[in-house]
């Protein structure tokens, strides 16, 4: 027996072209939009981001700074927090190594975006400025000569906190079959207020679901 429904509804296909209007998004018509997402990089970061108007942007991160990069930054950070002036005339403290326990980072940016779908449909290309909150909190590990026969090995804390001006120049695309947009980014952040010298260069690639 042939089912009684054969013949009356017939499956809809879609297209791939066609999937793609199913769920537009950026339409200038429909703006504000908002984000929130994955960024894998420096820092690894939750993301969000409030599109305003086309050209008009907020981004909001918050996330771990990426401790293997700053292996070298946090050694030779390690006399800062020593106070030699204290030690003895034949004493003498060095380094041994260090443990990054949290190093926490928060920033805000507000963008503007151009269209680039001249280049390739669905593409932006956005630039922007904001500011950058570090929390760092670190265990240096040292060596403690005291006298000729007596050393000695120790460890101390280091909670520090920092801010700074951050700069930023990426490129967002956004021609998917679903609601979301993908985005690349290189950011350049200044600290003023530990290290006022420190000009650091970050970036990363992400996603966010876009409703």
């Amino acid at each position: 027996m042939k089912p009684f429904y054969k013949g009356r509804y017939k499956s809809i296909r879609v297209s791939k072209s066609k999937a793609r209007v199913v769920c537009p998004i950026f339409e200038q018509s429909k703006y504000p939009y908002q984000g929130i997402g994955i960024k894998l990089g420096d820092p690894f970061a939750v993301t969000y981001k409030f599109y305003a108007t086309k050209n008009f942007a907020i981004a909001l991160d918050f996330g771990s700074a990426a401790s293997g990069l700053y292996n070298k930054y946090h050694r030779e950070n390690f006399p800062l927090y020593t106070e030699t002036d204290t030690l003895g005339s034949s004493q003498n403290i060095s380094y041994l190594g260090h443990k990054v326990k949290t190093e926490w980072v928060g920033e805000g940016k507000l963008l503007y975006h151009h269209d680039a779908s001249k280049l390739l449909k669905g593409l932006q290309w956005y630039l922007g400025a904001g500011w950058q909150w570090r929390k760092l909190n670190i265990d240096y590990e040292f060596f403690l000569e005291i006298s000729p026969n007596e050393n000695e090995i120790g460890l101390f804390n280091v909670d520090r906190f920092t801010m700074g001006p951050t700069g930023v120049l990426g490129l967002e695309y956004a021609y998917f079959e679903l609601p979301i947009s993908a985005f690349l980014e290189v950011e350049v952040f200044k600290d003023v207020l530990e290290d006022p010298q420190w000009i650091r260069f970050q970036g990363g690639v992400g996603l966010r679901y876009v409703f």
